[in-house]
């Protein structure tokens, strides 16, 4: 049979979803549904006190309204953080505020009623008497002497304090060093923008106890365990949760959400179904946000450019709450990943975790790992400058060889396995860099600034181990679940902890079991999103899905084949070692003509009439795959801009990525996934930010003043691919689904700062709009 692993495959799901088939959680319609909508702080900081819902009641429609004292009263606790910080403050974040409200679009009543308009007219006519307290949105502001509290139980506004690395290795590191190269950067706060809202159908069945809730989750085991045993109150078998077809998430949709537990709430107490959906106002007010960091950070360098320390301190924005894996973001998937691809032997990184009067902060796409990346990348460009070097030359001065694999990095983390100059090399080979540098010459004789910007990135996905991360704080595992079903006719089932929202697991998932079990990929389904059939996972995010919840299944399918290996011998009278497994049949090696098929032996194991003595009928196999590392993806993006000098207005005109993604299973989709990344790199780096006014007011809060980037602004991209495959899984895979962002976004900025060289600027920070491109050369006499 035709090998799918490796082979670009149309996805199987992508017919229903390009005709309007699929099954999104507004799609659904249950009888007797009720719909809630949200009655929102506009302050950013404000004592809440009456709540006047007599005129709302009056609407028709209204069947209930609920406040925060409602809910704690009728016994909802908290919603809990899931990774935990020596010394922590973690102050209490209940589903609709309470007392204050904290942060511009905060819940603080949800009304209920028979039809979406009538609870939004409703909830229009709630008054809310607001006693408005001054406000803080900048986490380098909130550590002020003076600066407003956001909560009492967090002096100072400070949630945590973080270090990594040895302070006095690194101090030694500098006090040698013949160059140190010292930068300020803000990387800025960014909006999801899942092109699906957030949205969640909650059914309570009073006869039973049981409640089931449709919500658009990344990880649908985890919203039940949080939602049922920690918030709720409700038995964690008396819950079921289902995700179906969800339309993107970036992280975004990882999270536990004060709607959708109001929601719950709100239905058991009507017996009756409660339906939700945002709209894209409350999109930007309450989906948790991105990036947010104040950082000073200086490169210790010898003469020749070889490093000899990093040393950073970041201030993390929060927001004003912690949600579920926000400790984890700035702190270990961000401090562990500042070696990067480079040998750098002394590290120390300080992050302070800062609460504020805005949104709050979590998991976006790459996590973390963007923020490192930028910072890393920016300063290698920044240490060229200073050092009269070329920008590749530092790098490949700098890169860890790729016999030192595995390679321990000062800063806790086992990279797996790397080529870094390899990448570079094949990138160079498609770039013709000499030539660009040429041609770059020559345009600046003719007014014209073109730039060119590398990132020799690297990251970590597939977090791992669960015992490992369970003692850094982690309050969930990090394994991954597959249980795979052969039923009678041969035809194979799926169920995997991994949730898809865009990443074609229904597709790749298919290609590892059809080539495991030699079975036609149209006899494979993926099953995914829903509690009531899957076993207990962990989701999908942080690359996770092909190295952890790929290898699960690929553990599940060798079971099935050792089982139905036993069954074929013994139905062809052979030594289980004398039997092979090729083209769907079973033989016996040397004689072709003794087989039996796929089907013969899906049948036999559950008719049972003749299988080896002892073993059980059935063809059937449930794995927990717990990895013993992360994987590092890795490469080199090169991006090329042009500079208008009059406008400040900056042209993409080349952008090439070389991969490194470990074996691949379907080029066409990791295409896709990069394609995708790169966009919303670039567009932090030149477009998007999202912006608070003094008094906490978010100031880009719609489609008409968030600037997220358009077809036309974007151009075609190279990509290419090395491998090296990783040992930490038996598929040898790498994730695939953040690189383009974690690497895309110094690239740009790089290439912008290359461009602007000839007027002496060495650094702007993002967003690299015109209007900070024109002050800046408008500062140099330009």
């Amino acid at each position: 049979m035709e090998t799918m692993f490796g082979k670009s495959i149309k996805r199987r799901e992508d017919p229903r979803l390009v005709t309007g088939k699929g099954n999104f959680v507004d799609d659904l319609k249950i009888p007797f549904t009720t719909h809630a909508a949200f009655v929102r702080s506009p302050h950013a900081h404000a004592k809440i006190g009456k709540i006047d819902t007599a005129a709302a009641r009056k609407v028709p429609g209204v069947l209930a309204i609920y406040t925060g004292k409602d809910l704690v009263a009728g016994g909802v606790k908290p919603i809990p953080v899931g990774w935990l910080l020596p010394n922590i403050k973690v102050p209490a974040h209940y589903p609709l505020a309470v007392d204050k409200a904290r942060h511009m679009g905060e819940p603080v009543a949800v009304v209920v009623a028979e039809t979406p308009y009538a609870a939004r007219d409703a909830a229009e006519l709630v008054e809310v008497d607001y006693d408005v307290l001054p406000a803080v949105p900048d986490g380098a502001d909130a550590l002020k002497r003076g600066a407003p509290p956001v909560h009492d139980d967090a002096p100072g506004n400070v949630s945590f304090k973080w270090s990594i690395g040895d302070a006095k290795a690194t101090d030694a590191a500098f006090a040698k060093a013949d160059k140190v190269v010292k930068q300020s950067f803000r990387n800025h706060r960014l909006i999801p923008n899942a092109i699906e809202p957030r949205a969640c159908l909650a059914s309570a069945q009073p006869g039973t106890g049981d409640i089931t809730l449709w919500v658009t989750s990344q990880n649908p085991h985890v919203h039940r365990l949080i939602m049922a045993a920690f918030v709720l109150g409700i038995p964690e078998h008396k819950m079921r949760v289902i995700s179906p077809d969800v339309g993107g998430g970036f992280g975004s949709k990882i999270f536990i959400y004060p709607e959708e537990c109001a929601a719950v709430w709100a239905s058991r107490q009507l017996s009756r179904p409660v339906k939700w959906t945002a709209d894209r106002r409350e999109a930007f007010l309450a989906d948790a946000h991105g990036r947010d960091h104040h950082t000073e950070a200086e490169m210790a360098l010898a003469a020749d450019g070889k490093i000899l320390g990093l040393r950073v301190k970041t201030v993390a924005n929060l927001g004003a709450y912690l949600s579920l894996f926000a400790p984890a973001v700035p702190t270990y998937l961000y401090g562990t990943l500042l070696a990067g691809a480079y040998t750098t032997p002394a590290i120390h990184c300080e992050v302070t975790g800062v609460f504020t009067h805005t949104t709050p902060v979590d998991a976006y796409r790459g996590a973390g790992r963007p923020e490192a990346t930028y910072l890393l990348e920016r300063l290698m460009d920044l240490s060229a400058k200073e050092l009269g070097m070329d920008p590749v030359d530092i790098r490949r001065k700098n890169f860890i060889p790729p016999d030192k694999f595995p390679y321990q990095t000062p800063v806790a983390l086992l990279y797996d396995s790397g080529n870094y100059a390899g990448a570079l090399d094949k990138a160079l080979q498609i770039f013709d860099y000499k030539a660009f540098r040429r041609e770059q010459e020559q345009a600046r004789k003719q007014g014209r600034y073109l730039g060119v910007g590398f990132s020799t990135y690297l990251e970590a996905c597939g977090l791992a181990p669960s015992q490992v991360a369970g003692a850094l704080g982690a309050q969930a595992g990090l394994y991954e679940s597959a249980n795979v079903r052969v039923h009678p006719t041969g035809k194979v089932s799926v169920f995997t902890g991994s949730h898809s929202h865009g990443q074609g697991h229904e597709t790749t998932f298919a290609q590892v079991v059809a080539d495991e079990l030699q079975v036609p990929i149209d006899d494979v389904d993926i099953i995914h999103g829903d509690t009531g059939q899957v076993p207990f996972g962990m989701g999908s995010y942080g690359s996770r899905s092909g190295p952890v919840g790929a290898a699960a299944i690929y553990m599940s399918t060798q079971k099935i084949k050792e089982k139905a290996k036993k069954i074929a011998a013994h139905l062809l009278e052979a030594n289980e070692k004398d039997v092979t497994h090729e083209g769907g049949k079973f033989f016996v090696k040397g004689s072709p003509d003794r087989s039996k098929s796929f089907f013969d032996v899906s049948l036999m194991a559950y008719l049972a009439h003749n299988l080896p003595k002892g073993l059980e009928p059935g063809l059937e196999a449930l794995s927990f795959f717990d990895p013993g590392n992360f994987v590092f993806p890795f490469g080199t993006h090169i991006c090329v801009v042009e500079v208008e000098r009059d406008t400040g207005y900056v042209h993409l005109r080349r952008y090439v990525a070389v991969d490194d993604l470990g074996r691949v299973i379907n080029p066409m989709i990791v295409d896709g996934m990069v394609h995708g990344g790169i966009a919303q790199g670039v567009s932090q780096a030149l477009w998007e930010h999202a912006e608070y006014d003094e008094n906490g007011q978010l100031i880009t809060g719609s489609m008409m003043n968030y600037a997220l980037p358009k077809a036309d602004e974007l151009i075609p991209i190279e990509l290419a691919r090395t491998e090296t495959p990783t040992p930490v899984n038996p598929l040898g895979v790498k994730g695939a689904g953040e690189t383009g962002t974690i690497a895309s976004t110094a690239a740009v900025a790089n290439a912008v700062m290359d461009a602007l060289s000839p007027f002496g600027i060495k650094h702007i920070d993002m967003p690299l709009t015109p209007g900070r491109i024109w002050e800046a050369l408008k500062g140099k006499g330009a």
